[in-house]
């Protein structure tokens, strides 16, 4: 275990990493305290900083694949052991770290008998495997076995159509994610008027930022996105109650959301993995073609209930999860047609 003593003063605020560890290649840990804030500001600053680093922290993945002499992603090819689908779900785990924003190309070409890692990429110089032992592919025949990547650097998931894809090159669902979770805690120190805050934050990536670089890289975008408002000054701000015109116009152009609305545009592209849901509720929603929150979003607690195999325990289950992850409600009412 490592004891980090970098310590970051912004003001009168001090953050500082209390500890630092390596779970393994692919998952490390960081624990940070941030103190002091007054009253209400810690709980303000941890779902800001849970947010960003789960949201806007940016991660580099493997988007495409093309493998030669295969025409289907559920093709099987003499000689390897998985199919073409297992092989680009293994794609889609390698955890990459670049230094650069374009799109790079990297091969992989090796004869068999091997079993195939991250390793065995051929990888451009600003590119590094985070782990070398990550499994690609079996080949259990004398054959050689030869696989184009492209490979980009962005936040968030990308879900890929397989339609506009060439003969043997397939797209892959990129998870550009690094962080895999975020938690924070307050806790009260002092009394009366002198009551401040700790908020205590708890971060795991998958190793190709650091904790802290990727607490830095969340801070940096929270500055980056609230920057604009620095700016505003009262006479560019339009007066919506004395211009009706104006306020109709702006309304009818769709620039007022209700709340949940806004939870499904919010939505759209995360993934229930990140509800980190038991087994049971997990799978019955993926047998439900429940992939998204959003596609969740679409479900009351009624309709939930009515899923083969789900019961009031799953249920409730769903519904403290996706609060606490994201703040968002399950609809009232049953808005699912099944």
């Amino acid at each position: 275990m490592l004891t980090c003593e970098k310590s970051i003063s912004t003001q009168a605020l001090q953050m500082k990493c209390v500890e630092s560890r390596i779970e393994n290649k692919r998952l490390h840990y960081g624990r940070f305290v941030v103190s002091p804030f007054k009253k209400g500001q810690a709980s303000t600053v941890g779902i800001a900083i849970r947010r960003a680093s789960l949201e806007e922290v940016r991660g580099t993945s493997i988007t495409c694949a093309r493998f030669h002499g295969v025409v289907h992603e559920y093709s099987t090819v003499t000689g390897i052991k998985e199919t073409i689908h297992d092989v680009l779900v293994n794609l889609k785990e390698i955890a990459l770290k670049s230094d650069s924003n374009d799109v790079k190309e990297a091969t992989s070409s090796v004869t068999g008998p091997k079993e195939v890692t991250a390793g065995d990429i051929s990888l451009p110089p600003s590119v590094k495997v985070v782990d070398n032992l990550q499994h690609i592919v079996t080949i259990t025949q004398p054959i050689s076995v030869n696989i184009e990547l492209k490979i980009e650097k962005d936040c968030g998931y990308r879900i890929e159509n397989l339609n506009g894809c060439k003969s043997g090159e397939f797209s892959v669902d990129a998870v550009f994610m690094p962080v895999r979770n975020v938690n924070y805690s307050v806790h009260l120190f002092g009394s009366g008027k002198a009551t401040r805050e700790i908020s205590l934050i708890e971060i795991w990536t998958n190793g190709s930022p650091t904790p802290s670089e990727a607490i830095n890289e969340a801070s940096e975008k929270l500055i980056d996105l609230s920057s604009p408002f620095l700016h505003v000054k009262r006479a560019d701000v339009s007066r919506l109650g004395d211009d009706k015109s104006s306020f109709a116009s702006m309304k009818s152009s769709s620039q007022f959301y209700d709340v949940n609305e806004l939870g499904k545009k919010l939505s759209e592209d995360t993934f229930i993995d990140q509800l980190e849901l038991p087994s049971r509720a997990f799978n019955c929603l993926k047998k439900a073609k429940i992939h998204t929150i959003a596609d969740l979003l679409n479900y009351s607690r009624e309709d939930l209930a009515k899923i083969k195999s789900f019961g009031q325990k799953s249920v409730d289950q769903v519904s403290k999860a996706l609060w606490e992850h994201f703040a968002i409600e399950l609809p009232k009412n049953e808005v699912h047609m099944n």
